[in-house]
């Protein structure tokens, strides 16, 4: 049965021109009533407590990439791609969703392959009051030919070049690796995009 606007209001006048034509009453005003209470409305505070986290998320991947491009890249500059931390996070929740504590029992691992050697950047703890439950290593990819890394090593052998002109691009390709830690099994999943 499919339920218009004139039968949701429970007009008399529409539930007895159902009745003439066959329909029972007692299912009909008991089914109008079932999906009165049965069909949910949409819970905006989940949806804007998930935008939240996924922004917090965002920024603490960004701040990451921020603090180390001077200290373990030795770059003054890092290129992400548009949005890429952004599809990171929302993987993270996604990986997250369907653990115990959920992303306050994640502890992730930062990394960085540039020529098939993965350097380590930062571990995010995402709360530090709750016993982690799963870990995940993130690792960012290099952009493997970019004009700009042929550029900087020419003008690295310059006699004007400091050692902090090296620009980073990264790839908008990446690795997430879940290992779940209460399981005797230690289950990892890989993920790559």
């Amino acid at each position: 049965m499919v339920a218009t606007g004139s039968l949701s209001s429970k007009n008399p006048a529409s539930i007895s021109e159902l009745l003439d034509g066959g329909f029972h009453r007692g299912s009909l005003l008991n089914d109008f009533d079932y999906w009165d209470y049965v069909v949910p409305e949409p819970n905006l505070s989940e949806v804007i407590f998930e935008e939240t986290t996924c922004q917090n998320l965002v920024k603490m991947l960004e701040n990451c990439l921020s603090k180390s491009k001077q200290t373990k890249l030795g770059c003054s500059k890092v290129l992400v791609p548009e949005k890429l931390t952004r599809r990171i996070a929302q993987d993270v929740l996604r990986l997250s969703s369907t653990e115990p504590c959920g992303l306050r029992g994640c502890v992730m691992h930062v990394n960085l392959e540039i020529e098939n050697v993965c350097k380590k950047l930062d571990r995010i703890v995402c709360d530090s009051s709750v016993v982690p439950t799963f870990e995940l290593t993130l690792v960012f990819k290099q952009e493997s030919c970019s004009w700009t890394s042929f550029r900087d090593f020419f003008i690295s052998r310059g006699r004007f070049s400091s050692g902090l002109k090296r620009t980073l691009i990264l790839s908008s390709g990446f690795r997430l690796v879940k290992k779940k830690l209460y399981s005797l099994i230690g289950t990892a999943v890989v993920e790559e995009r």
